[in-house]
């Protein structure tokens, strides 16, 4: 079994989220003994962001490519072959600012290829990508799971399950730790629960989150 583990937190040893992905990939390999665990830094190294000399190769040019069209062509291709190679997927998506990060973005950007993660069919678009199971550890300052006022300024969890399930992938477990800037008592509250959970995701066999 292949387990891709994702940081893309730019805070270090101080990230909740990247506190988090160990816990979850530790626990996973105690429970699934065969797994073989590749690990990418989003940070230290992060992908360009997407731009037209990334996509030409996707328009189907494959002639008279520029040195960098050739270059990020190449990024991209390392990036969708780890990730089709995976059974599972840890990722580590902070909140920033009602979304993700930056450079988490702009490895999606990478994956979203047509023919290799999805495609358009008669009947509409189709994942390709299925199979996989993917846990996210959520990691927020605030509350944004209480009330539907504050889900509705979330982007964060809501845009990665949409753009998983447009890969494919149905299998999507949530470990979270929010209320994170509201205290030491909350931090501890948050942490507590998300060790419950990475308990959880890490057994079930399949998990669809909520």
């Amino acid at each position: 079994m292949q387990l891709l583990h994702i940081d893309s937190s730019i805070n270090g040893n101080n990230s909740a989220s990247r506190k988090l992905t160990a816990q979850i990939v530790d626990a996973w390999k105690a429970k699934h003994a065969d797994t073989q665990v590749s690990y990418l830094d989003l940070v230290a190294e992060a992908p360009n962001h997407f731009t037209s000399a990334a996509m030409a190769p996707r328009t189907g040019q494959s002639e008279g490519l520029s040195a960098e069209q050739v270059t990020e062509n190449a990024v991209s291709e390392r990036l969708v072959q780890q990730f089709l190679a995976a059974d599972v997927v840890v990722i580590g998506a902070p909140f920033y600012n009602f979304s993700i990060p930056t450079q988490l973005k702009a490895w999606i950007d990478r994956l979203a290829q047509p023919g290799r993660t999805f495609r358009y069919t008669a009947n509409g678009p189709e994942g390709l990508a299925k199979g996989k199971t993917v846990i996210i550890a959520s990691s927020r300052g605030g509350m944004y799971s209480t009330s539907a006022a504050a889900e509705a300024m979330e982007h964060q969890e809501s845009y990665l399950k949409v753009v998983l399930g447009f890969f494919g992938i149905t299998d999507v477990r949530i470990v979270r730790a929010e209320g994170l800037g509201m205290g030491p008592d909350a931090v501890a509250a948050a942490f507590a629960s998300a060790t419950k959970d990475v308990q959880s995701v890490t057994t079930a066999e399949e998990a669809v989150a909520a």
